[in-house]
């Protein structure tokens, strides 16, 4: 039986608050504190989950063994580069920083402390997206829509590093190549910052992305298509079921193949529960996080790009 993994979690607003509470159930983990600007607000969450509370994050070194940070991304490199240069593994929230010079530095302090950095792009831990993931061998073009109303969380920052870098991050995994060129529109529409924005991301070896994101639809669409030679896969990010259409073999007698349409039935579970317990085996056993600093970083760069694309 190993000892429990110390924790804690460094911020506990909206989401980080969750982190705290699935971290409180889960087995051999032992929940030593949370922390947050707000008192009041780590009291609370410290609380309901039967731990510690701190004004600062640091309070936390020496104490933890692994730590979740969940703070605005303009804090993430003076948050976490004390942790990781302790060598206390971290979760860091997506994006991994707000500039390319920081993300940088996160990685270095991970490196320097001998600490896991796992980035928490949450869409990859979505059943659907792992399992569309086993499926796909050689995406020719993909098309994402993640459109939804708007909410007054993380307004700090504008549509493409909020909620399109999940996207991002997920057509690097599934294509593998490096990008040729980008192109992007986009415009502000409720807040200072592009509240919608599309991409079209063109690959070295011909692969096509297009991908579009709001959050100032009257509708909750989030869905990706990717097609290969023979047929494309959906996914319905909300439900995490795919469907897929094929070609079959051709007719007797000649003439244009039979399509196939098959609904892959796949368990959905909480990507969020999924992420922080793969997070802890990857603490436990070794081994490289499914998303690591660097691809935290290219996804970043990628989000960057848009963004310049989207004001010149």
């Amino acid at each position: 039986m190993h000892d429990p993994i110390r924790v804690g979690v460094v911020g506990v607003g909206y989401l980080g608050s969750i982190h705290a509470r699935i971290y409180a159930r889960m087995p051999q983990v032992r929940l030593v504190g949370v922390a947050d600007l707000d008192p009041a607000r780590a009291r609370a969450v410290a609380a309901e989950c039967g731990c510690e509370a701190f004004a600062d994050g640091s309070e936390l070194l020496g104490r933890v063994d692994a730590v979740s940070v969940v703070v605005p991304t303009v804090a993430h490199l003076e948050v976490a580069r004390p942790f990781l240069e302790r060598g206390v593994h971290m979760l860091l929230e997506k994006p991994i920083a707000a500039t390319l010079a920081e993300a940088e530095a996160v990685i270095e302090a991970a490196e320097r402390g001998g600490a896991i950095l796992q980035i928490g792009h949450l869409e990859r831990y979505n059943a659907g997206v792992m399992a569309l993931a086993e499926r796909i061998a050689r995406p020719r073009f993909i098309e994402v829509h993640r459109i939804g109303e708007f909410v007054g969380r993380a307004t700090d920052v504008d549509v493409v590093t909020d909620l399109m870098i999940h996207d991002i991050d997920i057509i690097l995994s599934l294509v593998g190549e490096e990008i040729a060129s980008v192109s992007a529109v986009g415009s502000p529409v409720i807040t200072g910052h592009v509240d919608i924005a599309n991409a079209r991301l063109e690959f070295v070896n011909g692969t096509v992305a297009n991908v579009t994101a709001s959050r100032v639809s009257t509708k909750r669409l989030r869905r990706i298509r990717v097609f290969s030679e023979h047929g494309y896969d959906a996914l319905d990010f909300i439900d995490q079921q795919i469907d897929s259409v094929r070609t079959g073999p051709a007719r007797a007698g000649g003439g244009w193949p039979e399509i196939r349409h098959e609904r892959i039935e796949v368990a959905p579970r909480p990507p969020l529960d999924a992420e922080l317990e793969d997070f802890l085996r990857v603490v436990r056993e070794g081994g490289r996080p499914l998303v690591d600093g660097r691809a935290g970083l290219e996804a970043l760069r990628v989000a960057i790009e848009v963004r310049e694309r989207i004001g010149s």
